[in-house]
């Protein structure tokens, strides 16, 4: 019976992190309530085949036949559709743009675990989709990530030397400096969150460090802009100022945009004239 019960009481604290866990990344998933066809901006619908088996919900925006491609990825919780300012200001440049939901996002395909990582996989899946399509005669690419989805394209550039030219906005570091930022705000006390760390990467296999943007930036051969805002209080300054002194030298440099959040950068009005000069001369249209 001891060892019954010793089964069980490990059982039901299993179950209990489990739930701790998914309470503290559950989110509502939702699809996009708004499309480029509100501002008159023609686009395609398309769904991409992804990883594992799933698929990718997809905006294709044609820009000039021999333009270079930007991919945009949204963050943790949200959809295409939080793209649309970047669409916006991006589309009358005339870059070709792909938007997509990451997997367990939007309307793409459901994941039981997403990571920056997984983001990463389905930037990558946007990269071949690019090329393989015939959509256009160009094979320059960037990417552009806000929060995670900076951090996957980060990982995507350090991995895949197809991508020439990368813009994030809001990029964590590592996701142990994120979870460790929401444990301190939920003063979970720090030897708990060093265990509950300690397990999940024994419960659901996870690498942490391979898949840590510092980690793959110094790896990237693209040019890297990150974006940062100065009072962001949902991925510190401090994650930024870490990529910044992970990067290779002459290849990455950082913006600290002042008196803005997390999710309001673009607003600043110096904002999609730092972006355009950097696209212009590491991703030049023809």
């Amino acid at each position: 019976m001891t060892l019954f019960w010793t089964l069980l009481a490990l059982g039901l604290a299993v179950l209990g992190l489990d739930r701790l866990v998914e309470g503290m990344y559950r989110y509502q998933r939702k699809p996009n309530d708004i499309t480029p066809q509100a501002d008159g901006i023609p686009y395609e619908e398309i769904t991409i085949p992804a990883a594992q088996g799933g698929h990718l919900y997809a905006w294709w925006i044609p820009g000039a036949p021999d333009a270079p491609t930007l991919i945009l990825v949204h963050g943790w919780a949200r959809n295409v559709g939080r793209m649309m300012p970047y669409i916006r200001a991006l589309h009358p440049l005339g870059y070709n743009l792909l938007a997509f939901d990451a997997r367990n996002h939007g309307r793409s395909s459901d994941l039981k675990h997403p990571t920056v990582a997984t983001f990463a996989e389905d930037v990558l899946t946007g990269v071949d989709f690019v090329l393989a399509s015939q959509r256009t005669c160009s094979s320059s690419l960037g990417v552009i990530g806000l929060s995670v989805g900076g951090g996957a394209a980060i990982d995507a550039a350090g991995w895949d030397s197809r991508i020439q030219s990368v813009v994030t906005v809001g990029a964590i570091s590592h996701p142990v400096a994120v979870m460790r930022h929401e444990f301190r705000k939920r003063h979970v006390p720090g030897f708990m969150a060093s265990f509950l760390l300690a397990y999940m990467r024994l419960r659901f296999g996870l690498d942490f460090d391979r898949i840590a943007p510092v980690n793959n930036i110094g790896r990237a051969e693209a040019d890297i802009f990150l974006i940062h805002g100065e009072k962001d209080e949902t991925i510190p300054l401090e994650q930024a100022q870490a990529l910044a002194a992970a990067g290779r030298e002459g290849k990455v440099q950082l913006w600290i945009v002042p008196g803005k959040g997390h999710s309001d950068c673009h607003t600043h009005p110096q904002f999609w004239e730092k972006v355009q000069a950097f696209l212009q001369r590491t991703l030049p249209l023809a």
